[in-house]
């Protein structure tokens, strides 16, 4: 007699977007990706320098197609339901590096980025926390059919905000961040654990069997 296990966690590839070592990113990103286990999600920690790729060229594309560092970041993408990324600002916008990665892997069919949740975090010393930069950053996700969730966290004042164990030294900030990933992981988990609840293209009353796409609807 087999018994159904069900389709298993939800899979979170996590990383901080930043190439300095000792980045406040990769710290909030490290301790995101444990709140994540914890509520029961397999999480799949990378960092940016894993994802290493020269400037996007369209004439080295077209010589020597697509890095490894892209093919890489499409792999790790593909295999993870959703993904979290850590950004820092970079004068009020995105980072270089990481448009960069999203400017290559946008070139990848089937889309690696398309319909994949996304939680958007950042951390600086400044007293916004990076968000202008998180604004920037949606966009070219957005465009490229990412489901970025709503609620965005930044975390100020980053250079005096953790404490020793790598939690977020004021009570307030760590709460508001685990409750955020919470909901992140709840809505992630719905989408793609319940089928019930996954987008389906239905046809409105009287449309024919063979009408074309444009004159369907996705509920």
């Amino acid at each position: 007699m087999t018994t159904d296990a069900g389709p298993g966690p939800v899979r979170v590839l996590v990383f901080g977007a930043a190439l300095r070592a000792g980045s406040h990113n990769a710290r909030l990103a490290s301790l995101t990706g444990r709140l994540l286990a914890e509520a029961g999600a397999e999480v799949d920690p990378a960092r940016m320098r894993d994802f290493d790729m020269p400037l996007y060229d369209g004439d080295a594309e077209e010589a020597q197609g697509l890095p490894q560092g892209a093919l890489a970041l499409r792999d790790r993408l593909e295999r993870a339901d959703a993904f979290v990324i850590s950004s820092p600002e970079y004068n009020a916008s995105v980072p270089g590096v990481l448009k960069n990665a999203i400017d290559w892997v946008s070139r990848i069919r089937p889309q690696p980025f398309k319909t994949k949740h996304a939680l958007l975090l950042s951390a600086s010393p400044s007293l916004i926390g990076g968000n202008r930069g998180l604004w920037t950053l949606r966009v070219p996700l957005e465009h490229l059919g990412t489901r970025v969730y709503p609620d965005m966290f930044s975390l100020p004042e980053a250079h005096h905000g953790f404490t020793e164990d790598g939690e977020l030294a004021h009570p307030g900030a760590q709460e508001r961040l685990a409750e955020t990933v919470s909901g992140f992981l709840r809505l992630v988990e719905a989408d793609t654990r319940y089928v019930c609840l996954r987008r389906r293209w239905y046809e409105f009353p009287g449309d024919r069997t063979d009408a074309p796409v444009t004159q369907r609807a996705e509920g």
